[in-house]
């Protein structure tokens, strides 16, 4: 690394290939398993020393700058993993929408898209607005507030009360 610092180019391209073995180990050794993600801490640790490698100060150690640095990817990527698991279910065929639709089903089960559509022309132009561009558009809420001179806070705001307007002119209890 020192040597990387100073400008050797090649002695940067080594480092990068024994770390990316040292780290992909370090992530097998901790998780036990070989996981599907471990590429991606991998990938991520070296992205972090790359960011990272002008605060390596050349007089201390190497080994616990770079494990601290690979410690925190792996923490990243388990909490990132925790997060997806709670919310998403594996499976190894996907469902065949195409034929489903074909066959005269909604592949929205039985939600009445004209109703949602009559629904969002109702509320106001804001509302409808940033309703749109979250849900059908998928912007990010900071986009949205950039584009309309809006605080993120004031999108929320905004997006709930539409949410709440919709479930109110579709009659719909509970959550959506």
């Amino acid at each position: 690394m020192q040597r990387a610092q100073e400008g050797d180019e090649e002695a940067y391209v080594e480092l990068l290939v024994l770390l990316t073995e040292v780290t992909r180990r370090y992530v097998y050794f901790k998780m036990g398993a070989i996981v599907s993600w471990a590429d991606d801490v991998v990938q991520d640790t070296l992205i972090s020393v790359h960011a990272a490698r002008h605060t390596y100060d050349p007089r201390r150690p190497f080994a616990p700058w770079y494990y601290a640095i690979a410690r925190n990817r792996l923490i990243d990527a388990l909490r990132r993993e925790g997060r997806v698991s709670k919310r998403e279910v594996g499976v190894e065929v996907l469902p065949d929408v195409v034929d489903s639709v074909e066959a005269g089903e909604t592949p929205y089960g039985d939600v009445d898209i004209d109703a949602v559509r009559a629904a969002l022309q109702e509320l106001p132009p804001r509302q409808r607005e940033i309703v749109e561009a979250l849900k059908l558009r998928d912007e990010s809420v900071r986009d949205i507030a950039h584009r309309l001179s809006m605080s993120p806070s004031a999108v929320k705001v905004t997006a709930h009360r539409g949410y709440r307007a919709l479930k109110r002119l579709l009659g719909v209890q509970g959550e959506i």
